[in-house]
């Protein structure tokens, strides 16, 4: 799902039937997300260069202690606690470390949109369980690689498995599709680009997505397309992914392909 700001920050940009339509996405979201009883909720949120830099730019990072945000707030996005699972945020950490994977932590942190936004549309509508937040290197070169996001995902699936309760954890990818931001071409949404990255999150094809070069996503869907990393994490977190598409919406005015996919376990 997306985690566009201009939605909160330009409503009046699109017409009123857009921005119903986008909003009822997520509101559908959390219905489908209210009826799967999950116990926790894991982001995959982007580095937007609002949290970390110039001093610190993690490829990977964990959320294991406290949280609030977002630290960017804008109106109808109020900065609040939000609910945190301190404990298996620290065994995810551990089993991906433990699996030669390099993965940074923050005890105390306060997210910003690309978790906020689905947390409040989307989770918190559902019940407000626990999130347990990842920041992945998308937007400020260097960026984390594609299988590397893969294989964090592979590995926090692994760590779920092992973990000692019998939680029912749920995973959320957090980006848009194409979208070129701070470029000559901000604004330019390619629907071609997004109902390609589309449809391999609905097949579940992590490798297909893994062998787009950054060129390629770069050319066809911008720089904010960089974040269909998020997108490989949560999709390798799940066993043998299946989606269904819920929306896709272009909106030029807020710069973003918006898609939505609701994947399953098969």
């Amino acid at each position: 799902m997306p985690h566009d700001p201009l939605i909160f920050a330009a409503t009046g940009a699109v017409p009123a039937e857009v921005k119903d339509s986008v909003f009822e996405a997520y509101a559908e979201a959390s219905r489908r997300l209210a009826e799967m009883r999950a116990d926790v909720v894991v982001v995959f949120g982007t580095d937007h260069y609002i949290l970390f830099g110039p001093g610190c730019l993690p490829q990977a990072l964990i959320g294991v202690g406290e949280l609030d945000g977002p630290i960017d707030r804008m109106p109808g996005l109020d900065r609040r606690v939000i609910p945190h699972h301190p404990e298996m945020a620290d065994h995810i950490l551990r089993h991906v470390l433990d699996g030669d994977l390099d993965l940074a932590c923050a005890k105390v942190l306060t997210v910003d949109h690309s978790v906020a936004i689905p947390h409040q549309l989307v989770v918190e509508p559902a019940g407000g369980v626990p999130i347990i937040p990842f920041y992945l290197a998308c937007g400020v070169d260097p960026v984390i690689p594609m299988r590397r996001a893969a294989r964090l995902g592979s590995l926090v699936r692994s760590a779920v498995e092992a973990w000692p309760g019998d939680e029912r954890v749920a995973v959320i990818g957090s980006g848009g599709i194409s979208h070129s931001v701070g470029e000559a071409d901000m604004g330019r949404v390619n629907p071609e680009f997004d109902r390609m990255i589309i449809e391999l999150v609905a097949k579940g094809d992590v490798d297909a997505l893994c062998a787009l070069s950054d060129g390629d996503v770069l050319r066809d869907g911008g720089n904010g397309a960089l974040e269909i990393r998020n997108f490989a994490a949560a999709l390798s977190a799940v066993p043998n992914p299946r989606g269904e598409l819920i929306a896709y919406l272009p909106v030029p005015q807020w710069i973003t392909g918006l898609g939505f996919v609701e994947v399953r376990a098969t």
